[in-house]
C-alpha cells in the first residue's frame, strides 16, 4: 500500500474523531491550543491502539467483531450525544468564563466521556486493523499515519467547534450532540 493510500486511510479513519472533536469543542469554554492538542492526543492514541489490536486479532475474529462493533459504537455515540444535548438544554448557563463547565474541562484533565467518545469513534479503526492484517501492510506505519491524521483533525475540530460554539451558543452545542447521535445511527444503519 502506497503512502498516499495510507494517508487517505488515515484521513478516512479520523473523520469521525474530527466530527466528535467539533462537538467537544462546542462544549468547552475558550480552550487553549494546548488543551485542544491534548484532546486531539487522546483521540489519536486510541486511533493508534485500535488498529494494532485489530491487526493482532486478524482474520480469525472478524466474524465476531463485525457482529457487534456497530452496536457498541451506536450505543456509545447515542449516549454521549443525548448527554450533550441534555447538558446544552438543561445544565449550562450562558456564563462565558467557563464557571459552568465541568471541573475536568476547566482543569484540563480528561474525563471518562472523552475516552468513551474516542473509543466510539475508533471502532472502525479496529475493523481496519483486521483488514490490514489480510494485506501486506506495515501495521506500525499504518497506525502511525492514522494517529497523526487523527491528532491533526481532532485538534482542529476542537478549535473549530469552540469557534462555532461562541458564534452560535447553545444551538451549536445541541447540533453537536445531534451530530453524535446521527453518527451512531449512520454506523448502525451501514452495518445492518
Amino acid at each position: 500500500m502506497s503512502f498516499v493510500a495510507l494517508l487517505l486511510v488515515g484521513l478516512a479513519m479520523s473523520a469521525d474523531a474530527f466530527a466528535a472533536a467539533i462537538g467537544r469543542g462546542v462544549a468547552l469554554r475558550s480552550p487553549s491550543l494546548l488543551q485542544a492538542f491534548k484532546i486531539g492526543l487522546v483521540f489519536a492514541s486510541v486511533e493508534v491502539i485500535t488498529p494494532l489490536i485489530g491487526w493482532m486479532i486478524g482474520r480469525t475474529a472478524l466474524p465476531y467483531i463485525s457482529a457487534w462493533d456497530h452496536w457498541v459504537a451506536f450505543l456509545l455515540l447515542l449516549g454521549l450525544g443525548v448527554n450533550m444535548v441534555r447538558q446544552a438544554v438543561f445544565c449550562r448557563n450562558e456564563d462565558e468564563d467557563g464557571a459552568d463547565a465541568p471541573a475536568a474541562e476547566k482543569s484540563g484533565r480528561f474525563d471518562i466521556s472523552l475516552i468513551l467518545l474516542a473509543f466510539a469513534t475508533s471502532i472502525d479503526a479496529l475493523a481496519m486493523g483486521v483488514s490490514l492484517s489480510l494485506l501486506s501492510v506495515s501495521i506500525v506505519e499504518a497506525a502511525a499515519v492514522i494517529g497523526c491524521c487523527t491528532l491533526a483533525m481532532a485538534t482542529i475540530g476542537v478549535l473549530l467547534g469552540n469557534f462555532l460554539g461562541r458564534c452560535g451558543g447553545r444551538l451549536v452545542e445541541v447540533l453537536g450532540g445531534v451530530l453524535l447521535i446521527g453518527m451512531g445511527f449512520h454506523i448502525l444503519m451501514t452495518h445492518l
